[in-house]
This record gives C-alpha cells, sequence and structure tokens, in this order.
C-alpha cells in the first residue's frame, strides 16, 4: 500500500507522456487522484490506530505528523485534478483558435506534459511526507521543485519564465542550504572529537528515530548549526520571510490549480522538512533555541505579509502574500510549543483547504475577466455569482472570520500564547492579523460589491457556470466551515499524535 503512494501517480505520469492524447490525460488525471485518496485514507487510518505501516526496508514509514500533511496534498491534488478536466479542456480550446489563426498545426504536448508533471509531482509529496528518513525527505524536497517548475511556465509567455526561473533558482539555494543541514547533523552525531561519537549503522543513518533516540549525546553546537541551517533552506521553500522571494511571482503567474497546489500541498512538505529539525532539538533538549527562531521567523513573516497586503492590487499576489502570513502562523504556533502546536496543525488543515479554495476561484475570476488586477474586477456578485458569493466566503475564512476552521485555529494558537505568557507576541499577532484582514478587505470587498456592469458590451456577460468550476471550491468551502463549527474528535486525536512528536500538549 505504501509503495503504490508513490508508484500510481509514477506509472500515471509515464502513460500519460506514452500516449500523449490530451483526453485520455484528462480521464486519467481525476482517476490517478481518487485512487491517491483511497491510499493515503488507509495509510492515515493505520498510523491513527497505532499501527506502524513500513515498506522498502523502512525508507517509507508515516508518523502522525506525515500523514496529515499527506492525506491534505492527496484530497487537495484530486479537487484540483477534477477543476482540471474542465480548464484544460478550455486551454485547449484556445489554443486550437490560436494556431488557426496563426496558420500551424495543433500540438497537444504542452498539456501531456502539464497532467504528467501534475502526477510526478504527488509522487514527489508522497515521498515527502512518508520518509523517516532525512536524506530521502531532501530528496523528495527537491523532486517537487523539478516537477513543478514546468507547470508555473505552462502558459509559455515571458513573465511566467521568470517567475519558473526564479523559483528554480531560489528554491535551489534553499534546498542546497538545507543539504548542508543534513551534512551538519550527521557531524553532530559522528564527527571525531564532537563529543557524541556514536557507530555508524548502515541500516540507521539518515533515520529520524535513530536521531531522536541519540540526540542527548549529540553535540549541542552543531545541532544548533544544523538546525539554522534546515530552517533557512527549507523555510526558503515554505516561504518564510525574508526568504520568500520566489513565492508572488510563482503563486501569480502559474495557472490556479497549480497556485492552488503550490500553497495549499507543498509549502506544507517544506514545513514537515523543518519539523523534522525541531523534533531532534526538542529531543536533545534545545527545544527553547529551535522554538525562539520559529517565533523570530514566524513574527517577520506575520509583518511582513501585512505590509505588502494593504494595497496590493494583484488578487493572486494578494493571495501568495496570505500565504507568507499563514506559513508564519504556522510557524509561530509551533515555536511556543503547548496547546498552540495543536492549534497550528489544525491551522495547517484550515489553511490548505482554504487557499486551495481561493486560488481554484481566482482561475475562475482570470478567465471570465481576463485581467490580475482587482481595481479592473467589479461586480461578481452580478456576474458569476457562485464565484462571487464562494470568493467571499473564502476571504472570511482565509481572513480568520468565525465561523470558519482558521478562527478556530488562529483562537487556540492565541491562547498558547496567553497561557506562555508571551503578551508581546500576542500582541504583534492580533495587530498583524487586523492590518491583514483590513488590507485584504478593501481588495475583496472591491471586486464582489463594486457597481453593477451597465454597458455588457464591454463587461463581461452572465452566464451560467460550469460545474467543473464551481464543484471543487464549494466541497472546499464547506470543509473548512464545518472544521470551524465542529473539529471531530478522531480528528483531534490525531492531531494531537502529531503535536506530541513537536512539543505539543
Amino acid at each position: 500500500m505504501l509503495e503504490a503512494l508513490i508508484l500510481l501517480p509514477l506509472v500515471a505520469g509515464v502513460l500519460m507522456l506514452a500516449v500523449g492524447n490530451a483526453a485520455f490525460c484528462r480521464a486519467l488525471l481525476p482517476l490517478t487522484g481518487a485512487g491517491h485518496v483511497s491510499l493515503s485514507l488507509a495509510t492515515v487510518a493505520a498510523v491513527a490506530r497505532g499501527e506502524h505501516p513500513a515498506a522498502l526496508g523502512g525508507l517509507m514509514a508515516p508518523d502522525a505528523l506525515g500523514g496529515l500533511f499527506l492525506i491534505l496534498a492527496s484530497l487537495l491534488f484530486f479537487a484540483a485534478s477534477i477543476y482540471a478536466v474542465g480548464y484544460l479542456r478550455e486551454e485547449e480550446a484556445i489554443e486550437v483558435r490560436t494556431c488557426i489563426h496563426d496558420g500551424r498545426p495543433f500540438t497537444n504536448s504542452p498539456e501531456r506534459r502539464f497532467t504528467a508533471c501534475l502526477c510526478f509531482f504527488l509522487a514527489a509529496m508522497s515521498l515527502v511526507t512518508t520518509t523517516p528518513h532525512l536524506g530521502a525527505l531532501w530528496v523528495g524536497i527537491e523532486a517537487t521543485t523539478l516537477s513543478s517548475a514546468p507547470l508555473i511556465y505552462f502558459h509559455r509567455h515571458r513573465r511566467s519564465l521568470e517567475a519558473t526561473w526564479k523559483y528554480l533558482i531560489i528554491c535551489s539555494v534553499g534546498i542546497a542550504l538545507a543539504l548542508l543541514g543534513n551534512i551538519l547533523l550527521s557531524v553532530a552525531f559522528y564527527a571525531p572529537g564532537s563529543g557524541a561519537e556514536s557507530p555508524v549503522l548502515a541500516d540507521d543513518i539518515d533515520s529520524l528515530g535513530w536521531f531522536v533516540a541519540h540526540a542527548p549525546a549529540a553535540a549541542p553546537p552543531w545541532l544548533k548549526a544544523a538546525f539554522i541551517f534546515l530552517l533557512v533552506g527549507y523555510g526558503t521553500k515554505m516561504g518564510l520571510a525574508p526568504l520568500h522571494n520566489w513565492l508572488p511571482d510563482a503563486h501569480s503567474q502559474a495557472p490556479s490549480l497549480v497556485s492552488a497546489l503550490l500553497s495549499g500541498a507543498l509549502l506544507n512538505c517544506a514545513l514537515l522538512g523543518i519539523l523534522r529539525g525541531h523534533q531532534i532539538l526538542l529531543a536533545a533538549g534545545l527545544g527553547g533555541f529551535s522554538g525562539g527562531l520559529l517565533v523570530f521567523f514566524g513574527i517577520l513573516s506575520l509583518l511582513t505579509a501585512a505590509i505588502f497586503i494593504v494595497g496590493q492590487g494583484h488578487y493572486k499576489r494578494l493571495l501568495a502574500y496570505s500565504s507568507v502570513e499563514h506559513m508564519g502562523i504556522l510557524s509561530l504556533g509551533i515555536g511556543l510549543g503547548g496547546i498552540a502546536v495543536e492549534g497550528a496543525l489544525l491551522h495547517s488543515v484550515c489553511h490548505s483547504l482554504t487557499k486551495c479554495l481561493l486560488f481554484l476561484l481566482s482561475g475562475n475570476i482570470l478567465a471570465r475577466y481576463h485581467t490580475y488586477s482587482s481595481y479592473d474586477v467589479r461586480g461578481l456578485r452580478w456576474t458569476m455569482p457562485a464565484t462571487g458569493a464562494l470568493w467571499t466566503a473564502g476571504f472570511l475564512a482565509v481572513a480568520g472570520s468565525p465561523p470558519f476552521g482558521i478562527f478556530v485555529s488562529e483562537l487556540i494558537i492565541l491562547k498558547g500564547m496567553l497561557a506562555d505568557g508571551a503578551w508581546l507576541v500576542a500582541g504583534i499577532y492580533l495587530a498583524a492579523l487586523a492590518v491583514i484582514f483590513v488590507g485584504m478587505s478593501v481588495a475583496v470587498l472591491r471586486m464582489v460589491q463594486g457597481a453593477r456592469p451597465l454597458d455588457m458590451s464591454a463587461r463581461p456577460r452572465s452566464r451560467r457556470e460550469p460545474l467543473w468550476s464551481v464543484v471543487p471550491p464549494l466541497a472546499l468551502a464547506v470543509a473548512v466551515l464545518g472544521l470551524g463549527l465542529w473539529v471531530p474528535s478522531w480528528l483531534w486525536h490525531f492531531l494531537e499524535m502529531g503535536g506530541r512528536l513537536i512539543g505539543g500538549q
């Protein structure tokens, strides 16, 4: 079952490249997503029952933390794959008309590569979330970079090319720093003269469980240096400020369904890399050091997002800076420890669902208005009633308004701050959230309300919105609303299982 989590999307991607037929690729994509969701649910259920599923000689052995991010990535991929069927069909129709106009032959190779890279992207995220080996985790995160870069370049224009190169270069530098962090971890445990000499066991090298078990004997200076490099390296991919430079460009230029996966699933994978290092430092009694750094970067990310969200006229970049904000909230909650850790894990669930919802809706808006400017989008409630209503609900959810799930998770994190006596941190946290709420509300409400279009020849005409563009966002909106009204006991139990690994209550 565990091997199938990687093999299923890999085989599907190879088939898409081999067959190349656009209709076949579009049909196979949601089938792959549905199969992966069923495998992920079975895996997570086994972990929740206290079992320890393993495969490939222990290379794959998910725990509660990895299982949480695995099921999130799988569910978001399934939602995006359903959306992709109609999206790619419309893109094909546009490409055919363009080819006829330009007098050149039509080829569906971009679509074939696009769907195949989506599957490879899912396979890489599956490896990241199921492996306890830090080396394999690093390989998986590097594979997510390589497989997602062609997705950002799907539209093949100058701005998307620039965003793709920026994504590749900045994230590759970050991944290189994370590799150095892995090397320093080995030095902390194995280097002669480190004070922590231990025999190198071939079956255990790079295993998280081995590192955690032997952490008290490791050399603290090397452990601290290793965590700094892991935090900066994986923090670059996660989008923590000031390491977030690639994120607004990549999210704004990628197709909306790709942006949904980048923000909702990929950032969680990078976060998992940081959490693995945090686990080791907690076991070594250095949780105050790693937690303090997480709190610092969390506050910095919140403040940076607050500055750039105010007055932001590009609605996809607005959502990208919102991702920087929420990555900061996650870092802040985990760094504080205690009940804030469970709040942060719940926040990761709600943020992933909400951000996927908003990016899919941004694709609907772009397809109708053909502009990224929130100043040029008016009267969504008249021209696109379903999208307009969901866009408003998504804004309220991502801004932490009741009764949505993010309100609950942010309240739990605030409770953890107050319980810890971190009054200054709590004040900065609340002030940043207030500024971000105001900044986002100005842009979103202007788009939804606005003036009703009178000159329909110059404005998008109202027409029935296709189901493929509305049903996936609607399902995500219902899920995040449900988590605000009721967090199931089994979900909270699973969050507690994951939280205990990283200093939770």
